[in-house]
């Protein structure tokens, strides 16, 4: 007999056919019903230096402050964790949003409003891990911000590596950004201060039924 825990997984590590969806006691309508809130996933994308981080955690604390069960996905903070053996090729940046996806997915069942600042630069993940989700509980928030002045700000100091070649697959240097065309929200952070941005994204919550009353 095998001495892992995992019984939904072989010797060899593939999956298992006995795995099966565990219902829980608590619905899903009963945990929205507490909450007195729609849950739902608000995915920002952007550059590095967009402001993505600044407007989710900005709107984060508003929503709290609307008694909002609420959580912030951070793209580094994930990084130390559960996507820590993840690097920044274009395989690995896949499945660090499939696995992002994924627990999104399970903060919604929860009944929660989950925000995520990822880069998360290709259409077709973004969209992935839309179809993993009911109609209207994914709503992508573009936190448009030109590449010149994210490279201005560059809190971090990767702009200037990535143009070094200290850095590779660099997003918006020599890795691609595929930008929004049919985003739910449109930031531009160039133009507005965070407080404005965090505003507009409550406006949206407010204006399509997620925010009602208790």
């Amino acid at each position: 007999m095998s001495n892992t825990p995992y019984q939904d997984v072989d010797v060899l590590g593939e999956k298992s056919t006995d795995v099966v969806w565990h219902l829980a006691s608590v619905s899903r309508t009963e945990r929205i019903e507490l909450n007195g809130h729609k849950p739902a996933v608000l995915w920002f994308t952007g550059l590095s230096g967009s402001g993505k981080s600044t407007v989710a955690n900005a709107v984060d604390k508003m929503l709290h402050d609307l008694n909002c069960k609420t959580y912030v996905l951070d793209g580094d903070n994930v990084r130390h964790g559960l996507n820590g053996d993840l690097s920044f090729t274009d395989t690995d940046r896949v499945e660090n949003i499939r696995r992002v996806g994924e627990v999104s997915k399970l903060f919604v069942d929860a009944g929660l409003i989950v925000s995520t600042a990822f880069i998360s630069p290709f259409h077709a993940d973004r969209d992935m891990v839309r179809s993993l989700l009911a109609k209207d509980e994914f709503i992508e928030v573009f936190i448009d911000t030109p590449l010149t002045v994210c490279e201005q700000r560059d809190p971090k100091g990767l702009y200037k590596k990535a143009r070094a070649g200290e850095i590779k697959h660099f997003t918006g240097i020599d890795s691609a950004y595929d930008a929004p065309t049919k985003a739910e929200i449109h930031v531009k952070t160039a133009d507005q201060d965070i407080e404005q941005c965090a505003l507009q994204v409550i406006t949206y919550l407010m204006e399509h039924g997620y925010l009602a009353s208790k």
